[in-house]
Protein backbone atom coordinates (compact mmCIF):
# COMPACT_ATOMS: atom_id res chain seq x y z
CA UNK A 1 0.00 0.00 0.00
CA UNK A 2 1.60 3.50 -1.15
CA UNK A 3 -0.03 7.23 -0.63
CA UNK A 4 -1.47 8.97 -3.47
CA UNK A 5 1.51 10.61 -3.91
CA UNK A 6 3.79 7.49 -4.32
CA UNK A 7 2.50 6.58 -7.47
CA UNK A 8 3.67 7.47 -10.97
CA UNK A 9 1.96 8.85 -13.81
CA UNK A 10 0.11 6.50 -16.14
CA UNK A 11 -1.13 3.75 -13.17
CA UNK A 12 -4.21 2.68 -12.00
CA UNK A 13 -5.28 2.14 -8.73
CA UNK A 14 -7.96 1.70 -6.32
CA UNK A 15 -8.19 3.34 -2.34
CA UNK A 16 -8.35 0.94 -0.13
CA UNK A 17 -8.10 3.83 2.91
CA UNK A 18 -8.38 6.98 4.15
CA UNK A 19 -6.17 8.25 7.18
CA UNK A 20 -8.19 11.56 7.87
CA UNK A 21 -10.94 13.04 10.41
CA UNK A 22 -14.01 13.79 9.09
CA UNK A 23 -13.80 16.53 7.70
CA UNK A 24 -11.21 15.27 5.10
CA UNK A 25 -13.66 12.08 4.38
CA UNK A 26 -16.32 14.42 3.70
CA UNK A 27 -14.64 16.42 0.91
CA UNK A 28 -12.72 13.50 -0.39
CA UNK A 29 -16.16 11.81 -0.50
CA UNK A 30 -17.91 15.11 -2.27
CA UNK A 31 -15.37 14.56 -5.55
CA UNK A 32 -16.49 11.26 -5.73
CA UNK A 33 -13.02 9.49 -3.95
CA UNK A 34 -14.25 6.71 -1.50
CA UNK A 35 -12.86 3.02 -0.63
CA UNK A 36 -13.21 1.02 -3.32
CA UNK A 37 -12.75 3.55 -6.27
CA UNK A 38 -10.25 3.31 -8.96
CA UNK A 39 -8.43 6.28 -10.64
CA UNK A 40 -5.80 6.97 -13.29
CA UNK A 41 -2.74 9.10 -11.82
CA UNK A 42 -2.39 11.71 -14.91
CA UNK A 43 0.24 13.70 -12.71
CA UNK A 44 2.19 13.78 -9.56
CA UNK A 45 4.36 17.13 -9.83
CA UNK A 46 2.77 19.80 -7.80
CA UNK A 47 -0.97 19.25 -7.18
CA UNK A 48 -1.90 15.76 -7.98
CA UNK A 49 -4.14 15.17 -11.09
CA UNK A 50 -6.04 11.86 -11.23
CA UNK A 51 -9.00 10.50 -13.83
CA UNK A 52 -12.16 9.63 -12.22
CA UNK A 53 -14.67 8.61 -14.92
CA UNK A 54 -14.64 11.56 -17.05
CA UNK A 55 -13.64 14.17 -14.50
CA UNK A 56 -10.19 15.22 -13.45
CA UNK A 57 -9.40 15.83 -10.23
CA UNK A 58 -6.68 18.19 -8.76
CA UNK A 59 -5.95 17.22 -5.15
CA UNK A 60 -2.61 18.56 -2.99
CA UNK A 61 -0.12 16.87 -1.71
CA UNK A 62 -0.93 17.27 1.59
CA UNK A 63 -4.45 15.54 1.36
CA UNK A 64 -2.85 13.00 -1.21
CA UNK A 65 -0.52 11.65 1.33
CA UNK A 66 -3.63 10.52 3.42
CA UNK A 67 -5.50 8.36 1.04
CA UNK A 68 -3.63 5.23 0.41
CA UNK A 69 -3.80 2.87 -2.44
CA UNK A 70 -3.40 -0.15 -4.14
CA UNK A 71 -1.82 -0.47 -8.24
CA UNK A 72 -4.30 -2.28 -10.24
CA UNK A 73 -2.25 -4.34 -12.86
Amino acid sequence: MKSLDEIEVGRKVRIVKILGGYGLVRRLVSLGLTIGVELFIINNQGPIIIKLGDSNIAIGKGIARKVLVEEII
